[in-house]
């Protein structure tokens, strides 16, 4: 999955980020006694955030992105729900609603004159993010704001998340996410075979799989 280029290119670091979170979904759905599990499953989220930021500064078009994550989102939440609750849970939103929101808010930053409105739409997706309770919620829009406004600045950009994740999270299995920066730095801008449909495919079928693999293993 490496490119001619020294490192790892944004198709291998999609594979790096998809294995932890299914290992993360394994353990959180059927095996919740192995935490280590759970510390695997840490570095998904980070090595998504600083995709998504590298997506929205390369795609032509923003907007198709913002409504692919958003129908992505609406098609996942049932098979979230299913995985995560056994029945339709409207209480909590999957990660797909997060990523949204933050590139709706690098969006809406790219279009602003103002560095003001940098803090106002930080908060507002922050808000959004907290009242629909989408995964890691008004924390993962911090990560996807601060990657952008960093997006030039690479250890700056890794110093930033170790920061935060520290901050926002204190000393727990969400630490673990810390070694994510690793990946993350060895990144070398190239984009890697185009496997798009399918990391985003992946979602909502594994967690599927998973909902079934339940019911035939506990009846429920």
């Amino acid at each position: 999955m490496t490119d001619k280029k020294l490192g790892l290119n944004g198709c291998a670091l999609k594979c790096i980020a998809m294995s932890s979170m299914l290992i993360d979904h394994i353990g959180a759905v059927l095996y919740p006694q192995y935490i280590v599990l759970r510390m695997i499953g840490r570095l998904a989220f980070p090595i998504y955030c600083f995709l998504l930021v590298e997506g929205a500064m390369h795609t032509r078009d923003i907007h198709k992105y913002e409504i692919r994550l958003l129908i992505f989102a609406v098609i996942s939440e049932v098979p979230f729900d299913l995985a995560f609750y056994g029945r339709i849970w409207w209480e909590n939103q999957n990660v797909f609603f997060t990523l949204f929101l933050g590139i709706l808010a690098i969006d809406l930053l790219r279009n602003s004159a103002h560095k003001l409105n940098v803090i106002l739409i930080l908060v507002l997706m922050i808000i959004a993010a907290e009242i629909m309770h989408t995964d890691y919620g008004g924390a993962g829009i911090i990560f996807i704001v601060c990657y952008y406004l960093l997006y030039q600045k690479k250890i700056m950009k890794q110093i930033m998340f170790l920061a935060e994740n520290l901050v926002l999270y204190g000393v727990g299995v969400q630490t673990y996410a810390s070694f994510a920066a690793l990946p993350m730095l060895l990144y070398n801008g190239r984009k890697g075979p185009s496997l798009k449909y399918f990391f985003y495919i992946f979602y909502p079928v594994h967690l599927l799989i998973l909902y079934l693999i339940i019911r035939i293993k506990y009846g429920r």
